[in-house]
This record gives C-alpha cells, structure tokens and sequence, in this order.
C-alpha cells in the first residue's frame, strides 16, 4: 500500500515507497549542483557533531546551526530514520490485516461505522506521504518542471494501481488472467494514494509563503493557503455528502447459471451515511459506473448482511436488497477526505524544516496530534460517525491525530535516542514498501509459489518448504 519515490531526488522520496528525509540529529540544506529537482544534503547539528548522547534540546536545522563540511555529492545520503520506520510499520499491519483480519474481527476493517486497527492502514499511508512530500519539495527551483515531475510521478502511480487492482489478477486460484474492460475496477489503494500525493505536491509547490516561522502560529501562517485548501475540501465534502439527494437505484449481479438478478434499493433520502443510500455511494455509481466499483463491500459483513457477523457469512432470510451491491472503498467523494489527511502530513513535515530542537518538534506535534484527537471524538459523539468506507471528517481528524501521536513517538525512540536495531526490520520494510506491497498484497508473490509446479498441480513450491503438505 505504498508508492515509489517522489520527489527527484536520491535523498529521499515523497511517496511511502521511495521514504527519505533526514535523522533527528541531522539538519537539511539546499544542494547547490542542479542535479535533480528537491535535493538536499545533510549536516550534523550541534549535538551530532559535539559526539554526546541524544539531546531533546538540540536538533537538525542548519540555518540556525553551525555546519561542518558537507559530504560529497556521491556519499549516500542519510536518511530520516522515523519516517522509514513508521511506513514499515504500516506495511507490516498492512500485511496483518490482509492475512489475519478474516480470522480475527479485531484486525479486520470495520463492516461500517466504527475503527478497528485495520482501519488506520491508509491514513497512515496518506500521511507519510504527506510529511515526505515536504522533504522532496523542500527547495524548489522550477515550479513548472516540479509539477510536471508530480504529475508524472501519480499517473505512474495511478495506472499501476489500475492493473494491480483493476482485475488482471483476479484469477489468483484458477490462474485465468484477464480483464473486462467493461467491469474494470477504476478506483483502489494506489489511486487514491496518486490523487492525494498529486494534490499535495501542487500545494507544497506553490503554496508555500515566505514568512519567518518560529512559533507554530508563524507556521500556519506561511502554510495558510494550505490550510485553506484542507478546510475548503472539508466542508465541500460535508456539504455533498449531507446535502446530496440520493434517489432509488438498481443493480445486478450474476446468480448460479450465470442468470442476471437485479434488485432494486429504496432510497429517496439526502444525509443519509447507511451503506444503502449515502451520497459517497451514489457519487461513484454516477460518475464511474455501478460495474467499475469493488465487487466484494466490507457492508457484507454487516448484522443486516451476514449470519456470522462480524465476519464474512450467509445472508439472513430478511437480509436488504443492497447487501450485494457494488461499493468502492476508495472511490471519488471518500478521496476528497483521503487529500486532507495527506494535507494534514504536510503541515507535520513543516515541523522538520522549521523547528531546530527535538523537543520543539514534539511539541507541535503533540499539540494538533491530540487536538484532532479530541475533536474527532466530539464529532462521532454528536453522531457525526468515524467511518472508513465513507472516509468521514471525524474519521480523518481521529486517524491523522493518531498518525501524529505514533509519528512523534517513533521520532523520539528511533531519531532522538537512537533505538535503531530493534527496528531495523521495520526500517528495511519502509524502504522497500512498494515492493512488499505488489509481492504480497497484490498476490504476485502467492501466485508465483502456486503458479509453478512439477507435473501435479500440488507439486509446487508450497510442498517443497512444508506448506500444506
């Protein structure tokens, strides 16, 4: 669930895949050679270069701190070790969730309303992206060129997420590849992830101001047009989804002899926020086609939907007509949401940049992190629900807010005080998070070990290391 790297640079990268930016105890400059659109080179704050042990007094801006001589162009450079553990952090939950989360309702996505881990997957994604993008773009010397690069970068992203998703790999256990173009998946993980990454990169290309910062309101003040756009999509998104008119529609699905059955859904309500008649639904059956959204809706295991709730199971005898309808997780509306929360990890990228000490970092990352924490809590309180499907406002403030209480967390244990071996696993999976992500979310991996065998189907790789024999 991840991307490759953004950002042109061989420091570090603005999507989950490519990671980047640089150590607590080390601060970023500008790279003079013109080699490649958003670099920078790392030198050593005072802490680092006294030799003493991790100082939450001191920290990594080299405006403000006295530089050695910087390494050379062809020395690697370092990287900023939190943000490759926090996004191998999420792979590795993301890998949970796909191979536990129907055995175990907890490490499952919620069937509607409600948060269970599995739920935090993307927004954690989302949000990484959006602390790297500032790393990336942290100079930009051609504004023109940056955004030509962003918008090559998503549709790269996008069209890759078309063909991991969209149902050329649907024939997993039957080995029978192919796709209808007619019923292709439009929307999935990757998309989304192109969108947001896209719109934030545009924003942090030419909406930054030049305002000196040294508080956090001087931060939202050079950042403001940002914020703007975060609030203006918010309260679109509000507006469409309470104030949309949804009116009753149809499906059908293929029953047992390939026989077309069709079922019509009452609905005639705006506000609605029910798997049947929300405006998030009815947005995506406009626009891309009822038979280009997710065949397989996490409502399946609602109580209406299934015996065995919360789990996947037959229909009740009185189950409602929309129970088999198509529904896309990452459809269009819900992406409007998913663009905040990379937003939103924009602003805590802007923390690294700006604030030199550890503990001033911290700080103001606890601060909004617990903020929208709270206020999320509100909201689902005053019926204003946390839920993923429809990638709610208060399910955007209490996912971020948790993404920023972890991010500030790791940033303390893996870059302050310098526990690097207990998490070098992690570390490694954020680095390569695009890989893991197509390998085994994407069932490329699954399918080379049972795609190839010796003369018998069940003479593959799976018997030869034990499995299943």
């Amino acid at each position: 669930m991840s991307a490759a790297a953004a950002g042109g640079n061989a420091g570090g990268g603005a999507l989950p895949g490519g990671g980047g930016g640089v150590p607590s105890a080390l601060c970023c400059r500008q790279r003079r050679t013109a080699a490649s659109m958003g670099g920078y080179e790392l030198v050593r704050s005072d802490d680092a270069a006294a030799g003493g042990g991790p100082d939450l007094e001191s920290g990594a801006n080299s405006s403000k701190a006295a530089a050695p001589p910087s390494p050379s162009p062809a020395a690697p450079q370092p990287r900023l070790v939190s943000l490759d553990v926090f996004r191998g952090i999420t792979v590795l939950l993301m890998i949970i969730v796909d191979d536990v989360g129907g055995f175990v309702p907890a490490l499952n996505h919620s069937p509607w309303d409600g948060l269970t881990i599995a739920d935090f997957v993307m927004p954690f994604f989302l949000f990484i992206v959006g602390v790297a993008l500032t790393l990336a773009y942290k100079r930009v010397p051609d504004k023109l060129e940056a955004t030509k690069k962003a918008v090559l970068r998503a549709l790269k992203l996008f069209c890759l997420g078309l063909v991991l998703q969209g149902g050329f790999f649907h024939g997993v256990h039957s080995l029978s590849f192919g796709v209808d173009l007619a019923k292709i998946r439009l929307m999935g993980i990757l998309q989304r992830i192109a969108i947001a990454y896209l719109l934030a990169a545009i924003c942090e290309i030419w909406l930054k101001g030049d305002d000196d910062v040294d508080s956090g309101l001087d931060l939202v003040k050079r950042y403001r047009y940002q914020l703007y756009v975060g609030l203006v999509l918010s309260f679109m998104y509000t507006i469409l989804l309470y104030g949309i008119y949804v009116p009753d529609w149809e499906y059908q699905i293929s029953g047992p002899g390939s026989i077309e059955k069709s079922f019509s859904v009452k609905c005639g309500v705006t506000g609605d926020t029910g798997p049947a008649c929300s405006a998030v639904g009815m947005v995506d059956r406009t626009v891309l086609g009822i038979d280009h959204l997710y065949r397989r809706p996490v409502y399946a295991r609602t109580k209406e939907c299934s015996i065995n709730y919360p789990e996947n199971g037959p229909l009740p005898p009185d189950a409602p007509s929309w129970c088999q309808a198509p529904f896309d997780p990452e459809g269009l509306l819900s992406s409007v949401m998913a663009i905040v929360t990379c937003l939103i990890g924009l602003q805590f990228g802007h923390i690294i940049i700006h604030f030199e000490k550890h503990r001033g970092r911290i700080t103001n990352w606890l601060i909004p992190s617990f903020s929208m924490l709270a206020v999320a809590l509100l909201m689902d309180f005053v019926g204003m629900r946390m839920n993923k499907p429809l990638y709610t406002i208060s399910y955007t403030l209490a996912t971020a807010g948790a993404a920023g209480l972890l991010f500030a967390g790791i940033y303390s244990l893996v870059d302050v005080y310098g526990f690097r071996r207990p998490t070098i696993t992690m570390e490694w999976m954020g680095k390569h998070a695009l890989m893991i992500y197509v390998l085994v979310a994407c069932n490329i991996l699954p399918m080379f070990i049972r795609g190839f065998y010796w003369r018998d189907p069940n003479n593959s790789l799976l018997k030869f290391i034990g499995v299943g024999a």
